[in-house]
């Protein structure tokens, strides 16, 4: 064993009298224990409300969705497009159709987004996941329903028990322009509220319908805003992408999840790197501790050091004792600390220990998904910022070598 790991590794963890200086340096393997378990349960749950919320979009983003490049809707019964429907690697082919429409409800009245979307749209079944009240149905007896995001209801106190009192949506006619009757220029129809959903606030302000009813809503008895394509599991789907995409040209942009929900993976990847520096900064506080308790440790064994220069140790062999001494606390405290925090994890995921406090609609509990990248991510944090410190420290430890040795 080198001579510096062994005497560091002997000041460190032989049994001896309690000091000042032990207590220092259990504080500074305290601060590192407790850093590093913080940043990896914080950063595992970050990792959990990502998951949550991407499944959440994802309920209503598609894998791939197909939009004109140009113009709002486009004609989805062309030889492609019907060769494409058939595709056996599709799990559902959903056709579209979005318009902002004027929805009253008694005297309220709100601008929301109409999504008519066809029968393979409910092939999800984790629809359910996102209902607040009632269910996600859109048709039932031949007769059709609209399911809300709750900002929609909210803004027109909707009642979905009352099924007397229908939502009226209106949306302007095409062909009349400068009617006597003011009436005569929208297309209004009734329908009923069958569910409430709550996602986020981009997709809270929806009124999703059956696409006939869309279509006779909005006077658009062929075309479609978009195709929504989603794959059967193992399928590669950037390979798709640059296929259909290819096959479309360029009057289509064919986009993935990431690219429908641009700003949100952003925001989420912000967010999580973001807390990690803030992180990072208190554990760079708890580790620097380790520089003053190497400089109370050098005062408390100058003996130590004159006898060993006296038998012949050079500057390189004190300085590596304390640089390894400094490891050791900071790399010890790092382990114990990913431990406590993958077992907290891990008790977390299992049994919620934490509640999030109040009713949520989705999750009770603080939603927990553990990465092995993490893990490493942490441990070389603490280990660089480690270096760093203790190296500081062992040039330290020699400066006054010379002093020292006279004095004694």
């Amino acid at each position: 064993m080198n001579t510096s790991i062994y005497i560091a590794q002997r000041y460190l963890f032989s049994r001896k009298k309690m000091h000042a200086i032990n207590i220092i340096s259990g504080i500074s393997m305290l601060g590192v224990f407790v850093g590093s378990a913080a940043l990896i349960i914080i950063l595992s749950v970050f990792n959990g409300f990502e998951k949550v919320i991407l499944s959440l979009y994802n309920n209503f983003t598609p894998e791939l969705k197909i939009e004109p490049t140009r113009g709002k809707t486009f004609d989805p019964n062309t030889p492609y497009f019907k060769s494409l429907r058939r595709n056996e690697k599709l799990f559902s082919y959903i056709e579209a159709l979005e318009e902002k429409a004027l929805v009253r409800y008694g005297n309220r009245q709100f601008i929301a987004t109409v999504r008519g979307v066809s029968k393979d749209f409910l092939k999800n079944k984790q629809l359910d996941s996102t209902i607040q009240n009632g269910s996600f149905t859109l048709e039932a007896n031949n007769v059709a329903y609209a399911v809300i995001g709750s900002m929609v209801q909210n803004s027109l106190a909707v009642n979905i028990n009352d099924r007397y009192a229908a939502l009226q949506l209106y949306s302007p006619r095409r062909r009349v322009v400068n009617s006597i009757n003011p009436e005569d220029e929208f297309v209004r129809r009734p329908i009923a509220v069958s569910g409430v959903f709550s996602i986020q606030q981009d997709f809270d302000d929806i009124v999703i319908t059956p696409l006939v009813f869309a279509r006779d809503l909005l006077d658009e008895p062929k075309d479609v805003s978009s195709l929504a394509l989603n794959f059967k599991k193992g399928i590669n789907i950037n390979q798709q992408q640059q296929v259909i995409q290819q096959k479309l040209g360029k009057a289509f942009s064919v986009k993935n999840r990431y690219q429908q929900n641009t700003e949100l993976y952003k925001t989420l990847n912000y967010e999580r790197w973001f807390t990690f520096l803030i992180l990072t900064f208190v554990l760079i506080i708890a580790i620097f501790n380790i520089i003053g308790s190497l400089t109370m440790l050098v005062l408390d064994k100058k003996k130590d050091i004159a006898i060993l220069t006296s038998l012949g140790a050079g500057k390189p062999l004190i300085q590596g004792i304390f640089f390894f001494e400094g490891m050791m606390i900071s790399v010890t405290g790092c382990i114990a600390g990913i431990i406590v925090g993958l077992i907290f994890c891990i008790l977390q995921q299992h049994f919620g220990l934490v509640k999030m406090g109040g009713q949520m609609m989705v999750i009770d509990a603080y939603p927990v998904d553990m990465k092995f990248t993490d893990f490493i991510l942490v441990f070389l944090t603490v280990t660089g910022i480690s270096v760093i410190a203790s190296g500081i420290s062992a040039r330290l430890s020699v400066k006054g070598l010379d002093e020292i040795k006279q004095d004694l």
